[in-house]
């Protein structure tokens, strides 16, 4: 895809008034760029996503991946120089842990989705940007017994309530959760997870309904 366009597209999800405006380099536009070329050859085969027209994959995948990662890093509580562990559960085609990545190289991240086909896409996804640092792991969130995560993250999904409390038992102490819901589910992240200490929603751009929401687990 024409990286000139993916940079002004992405455009609203850099900016807001809360911080100063962002700035993608050349070199993460034409990562973006790769990455949706390989997504739209692979979801011929594949029903990786629904979304289909290249300018919305960028917006709806790209940029409010982008956009979370903004609120999100630098992370508080992680001292200068540390690797944070960002887990993305669910990820399917790869948001918005990959995104992430690519917003932030320095993190570790950990991709948990158990249909195979997307698994598999994911580690293609990996391999051809050459990304380091960046786990697939192909089975169930409750299956996962590896380190927990400063940030878990995770988008609407199927099953909403038992994924967000499975999320919720990857987050270390101390980290953070963040949500990508629609405002019609924040009573519920609130609810099951009365033990978090939830921030004020933020809008997502170009969205009348979705937001993220972080939650985070404070030691009691």
């Amino acid at each position: 895809m024409d990286e000139a366009r993916i940079a002004e597209l992405l455009e609203p999800f850099l900016s807001d008034n809360s911080r100063p405006t962002a700035v993608l380099s050349s070199a993460q536009i034409r990562l973006i760029s790769m990455y949706i070329d390989l997504l739209l050859r692979w979801n011929d085969r594949v029903n990786l996503t629904a979304i289909r027209a290249p300018e919305e994959i960028v917006t709806r995948h790209f940029g409010e991946s982008i956009f979370a990662a903004r609120q999100l890093f630098p992370l508080p509580g992680v001292e200068a120089g540390a690797t944070a562990h960002v887990i993305d559960v669910g990820s399917g085609a790869g948001f918005p842990g990959l995104p992430v990545k690519i917003w932030a190289p320095h993190l570790r991240l950990t991709l948990i989705e158990s249909n195979q086909k997307k698994a598999t896409f994911l580690r293609e996804v990996v391999r051809h940007l050459g990304l380091a640092n960046v786990d697939v792991f192909g089975a169930r969130a409750e299956t996962y017994l590896g380190s927990r995560g400063d940030v878990v993250m995770f988008r609407a999904v199927e099953q909403f309530e038992s994924v967000l409390l499975n999320a919720a038992g990857l987050v270390r102490p101390g980290g953070c959760l963040a949500v990508m819901v629609g405002r019609s589910q924040l009573d519920r992240c609130r609810k099951l997870l009365p033990g978090f200490q939830w921030k004020y929603p933020i809008s997502l751009p170009i969205s009348s309904n979705r937001c993220l929401i972080i939650g985070s687990n404070e030691p009691r």
